[in-house]
């Protein structure tokens, strides 16, 4: 059968991009060899956040006392836990297959492989089928990212997949690598109890983020009794009598760390092998799609976007690629994702959230600007939350008075950064955002009391 749009893979770029074509009126099919909602509905984003609530929880309760009442000793039930993150991703997978039952978008179980004549041959487990197509996005997501020297076997060195699906707690950690995996699963593990400790190999933890943020994250960590170590790289891994014994250079020298686990987060791998990419003269670098501003490659209907392709490997970047993707091949006038304002959110407690450039970055790129900070210990609402840990911080350009980056570390920040992405979009000024009523008593007042100082 012909199809206007053949979409590959079903994630937060699939899915989407199969939903908006078929509102546009075209005949859809998507091909997927997993699950719906690909790695961030079923193993990433969806049920981190789970997780993450799981351990907010043991949070609030081991501080119970300090809201007035008292508990038993909080004893994490790891199975509990983990049926109900698990439950929480089946209850959204079954929703993207309502989207495609109510959008009329045919679902073919299987692996895909591009054929010549803007053919898709699909193995499934009923057979090996074909379908032509007028464009085909590929949308085939990523996989964890092994190292040489401490390859993934999924009992002893893991990656997030096992991590999310423990079957007991183990009684100690080494996370290599400290972006949002990694910080992420680090806080939640040293939340149940387990002795965390964290290798990194840049000289600050959750390194993309500002430089206070990270010193203010590298703070909370080692209060919750994680150790983390910056500037230092992993060498080597042995695994023996149920024990690995990871190799460390650091700056004061070797260390050899032992540990029950071993969690490599250091990134992933675009998912572009096998696809016929090649044969069909679809040109990559480093195992990544080249693609035009519409997202097409140099092959004509062939389209690629999310982790595949060099931009932010982010369900929400995917997301928005699809929706400027369909937009093309239907003809309208797409709106070009703007990669400068994508921001960013780290579900640790307290939250971290950001937009926009860093000081680092605008001082690397010889502007004139100024910093502002707002503390939460100054928050009426965090004081009365018990969540006075964390700041606002803006980076603004002298002269325009424009906000350049919005870095937030506080309860609730992943939830108060869109409004910033509009406003650093939009070239929204710190006087102006000084001058913008915000709901008293709010965490979000932060960010007109840093504006404010940023106009003083």
């Amino acid at each position: 059968m012909k199809y206007d749009v053949v979409v590959i893979g079903a994630g937060p770029g699939g899915y989407v991009a199969a939903v908006k074509a078929a509102g546009y009126g075209m005949s859809v099919a998507v091909v997927e060899r997993d699950a719906l909602g690909g790695v961030c509905l079923n193993w990433g984003c969806i049920p981190t956040k789970a997780l993450l609530k799981s351990a907010q929880a043991i949070h609030y309760a081991s501080r119970a006392a300090e809201f007035g009442f008292s508990v038993g000793e909080v004893i994490p039930d790891i199975r509990k836990i983990v049926e109900r993150s698990r439950g929480v991703a089946s209850t959204m997978n079954k929703g993207i297959e309502y989207l495609f039952k109510k959008n009329n978008v045919t679902l073919v179980h299987g692996n895909a492989r591009l054929l010549s004549e803007k053919r898709v041959e699909v193995s499934g487990p009923d057979g090996v089928s074909v379908l032509e197509y007028d464009n085909v996005i590929i949308a085939t997501g990523s996989h964890p990212a092994g190292l040489p020297f401490a390859p993934i076997d999924g009992k002893r060195i893991i990656s997030y997949r096992q991590a999310l699906v423990p079957e007991t707690l183990p009684a100690s950690m080494v996370v290599i690598g400290s972006g949002a995996i990694g910080s992420e699963l680090a806080f939640f593990y040293r939340s149940l109890g387990v002795e965390v400790t964290i290798v990194e190999f840049l000289d600050r933890i959750l390194p993309l983020e500002d430089d206070d943020v990270c010193a203010q994250v590298s703070r909370q960590f080692r209060k919750a009794g994680m150790k983390v170590m910056t500037g230092s790289s992993v060498k080597k891994v042995d695994v023996s009598d149920g024990l690995c014994k990871v190799y460390v250079d650091t700056p004061k020298g070797e260390q050899t760390l032992d540990a029950e686990v071993v969690l490599s987060a250091v990134g992933v791998r675009p998912n572009t092998e096998n696809l016929g990419l090649e044969e069909l003269g679809v040109k990559m670098e480093r195992g990544r799609i080249i693609v035009d501003g519409n997202y097409m490659t140099d092959v004509a209907g062939v389209y690629a976007i999310g982790d595949v392709i060099p931009t932010p490997a982010l369900a929400h970047v995917a997301s928005a690629e699809a929706v400027a993707c369909v937009d093309a091949i239907a003809g309208k006038k797409p709106q070009p994702v703007d990669y400068r304002y994508v921001p960013a959110c780290t579900y640790i407690t307290p939250e971290v959230a950001s937009v926009g450039m860093t000081e680092r970055a605008a001082k690397e790129k010889g502007l004139s600007y100024r910093c502002s900070k707002f503390l939460f210990t100054a928050s009426g609402r965090a004081a009365a939350a018990g969540a006075r840990d964390g700041f606002v911080k803006l980076v603004v350009e002298e002269g325009s008075d424009r906000i350049l980056g919005v870095h937030i570390v506080g309860d609730n920040a992943s939830e108060m950064i869109g409004g910033m992405v509009i406003a650093c979009r939009h070239g929204v000024t710190a006087s102006e955002l000084a001058k913008t009523i915000f709901p008293h008593p709010t965490m979000s007042e932060g960010i007109m009391e840093a504006a404010d100082i940023a106009s003083m």
